[in-house]
């Protein structure tokens, strides 16, 4: 990891950069890939699953004897942590339903909004790896709530054509109607344009690698919605002398873990705590089954020592983390400071593990930076406002030669003459 000590604002750039992602080189891959699945369907998702997961299907479809070869699988112990994680999350979002009120904003005019759920969702979920049968719960528990009627899963199988069973466990346990073996561009493609066996969807949520962030990015532009922008995976955190270098560590490397591209991002205050935090961060790497994989992402990491709580907090918020851990004294009043971030963890205790999987909060958040413009996977991601609005005699009164002038004023005659109509209509009574 890169050490900056005191950088001046000027240096910033360089410490918030992200590990760059150069998606033209690729892109014509994915868009052969998504034409193909566009034009022969099931054939081409069965042929690319052979070629890309080395899974010769006769079907793409997960059955109900599958389903239950799951359950048997999965030992009750993981099961039950499923349903405590399950619990949470739906405690949580279903805090979050949306009770719309009418408003008058005039005499005779009344205003309002209704949330109404996106009828079919897709959601991809990956299988190398780290198969993330966390992700089901987090896309599936708040779909479930929203009132999605038909919410559709893409998962690559392994080389037998058998998909990871705690993914199919908590597809159960959160919902899911349907599931298919179908990982990569080809999943994206089938849930976007339809397939012979795949429903056509609305909107597609999940992470990906870089191929399936492309085809999410291609898609998006014609045929269907995404949940948000995406990078690798990030975390921030803040510590002051009181931090427990320990726990640090620890944070910084179960994110370091996630993938080669992932990124830390280490802020602190005190000299001695960054040497604790260095020091703690070489003797746990060497304990990681995936430490090749997290020595690599700890190269496109930093550690920062400034001088000040207000530059520190500055640097979090020009940096707009994906995960922002405060290991600080005073957490609670810094986390008031917080502009730019995903999903904030506050002191020692509150690891990222924890809002990853159980805390009830959902762990598919912005990062690259998105977090300045965009939150997380909540309930409304799959809900649609509609606005209603009815005008009464009375209403037309009121607004209704404003609304002539203005049209007027915009060169927009037949606007003037649907509100005219109805001012001569009322005249005349």
């Amino acid at each position: 990891m890169k050490i900056f000590e005191y950088p001046q604002p000027g240096q910033w750039a360089d410490i918030v950069t992200r590990p760059r992602l150069d998606l033209t080189k690729l892109n014509d891959t994915v868009a052969t890939v998504l034409a193909d699945v566009k034009e022969r369907g099931d054939a081409a998702v069965r042929e690319y699953e052979l070629k890309f997961d080395h899974a010769e299907l006769e079907s793409l479809a997960v059955t109900e004897e599958e389903m239950e070869e799951a359950e048997q699988l999965v030992s009750n112990e993981l099961r039950d942590a499923i349903i405590l994680a399950h619990h949470n999350i739906k405690v949580f979002h279903i805090s979050q339903r949306f009770v719309g009120q009418k408003v008058k904003t005039q005499e005779g005019v009344v205003c309002w909004q209704k949330s109404v759920a996106i009828e079919r969702v897709g959601l991809y979920i990956p299988g190398g790896t780290a198969p993330l049968f966390s992700t089901v719960l987090m896309l599936a528990t708040p779909a479930k709530i929203a009132g999605c009627k038909e919410i559709v899963l893409c998962t690559p199988p392994n080389k037998e054509g058998k998909v990871n069973p705690a993914i199919l466990v908590a597809a159960r346990i959160a919902g899911v109607s349907k599931i298919f073996k179908a990982g990569g561009v080809q999943a994206i493609g089938a849930m976007a344009y339809g397939t012979e066996s795949v429903p056509k969807v609305y909107k597609i949520f999940g992470p990906g690698n870089q191929y399936v962030m492309a085809a999410k990015q291609q898609v998006s532009l014609d045929e269907v919605a995404i949940d948000m922008p995406a990078g690798p995976s990030e975390v921030c955190v803040l510590a002051d002398e009181t931090a427990n270098a320990e726990f640090v560590a620890a944070d910084l490397l179960s994110q370091a873990e996630h993938g080669v591209d992932s990124q830390v991002l280490f802020i602190t205050t005190s000299r001695e705590k960054l040497d604790e935090v260095q020091a703690e961060v070489n003797r746990q790497l060497q304990l990681l089954p995936r430490k090749e994989m997290a020595a690599k992402a700890l190269d496109n990491s930093c550690y920062v020592l400034v001088g000040s709580v207000d530059e520190m907090i500055a640097l979090s918020n020009a940096y707009a983390p994906e995960h922002l851990i405060l290991q600080v004294k005073n957490y609670d009043a810094l986390a008031e400071r917080v502009v730019n971030a995903g999903s904030v963890f506050l002191g020692p205790y509150a690891c990222e593990s924890a809002g990853d999987y159980a805390s009830g909060t959902n762990h598919t958040l912005p990062t690259h930076g998105y977090a300045t413009a965009y939150n997380g996977v909540n309930l409304d991601s799959y809900c649609r406002k509609i606005t209603f609005q009815h005008l009464t005699e009375e209403g037309i009164r009121h607004i209704g030669h404003a609304v002539e002038l203005m049209a007027e004023a915009e060169q927009l005659d037949a606007h003037k003459n649907a509100m005219s109509v109805r001012i001569r209509s009322i005249s005349k009574e």
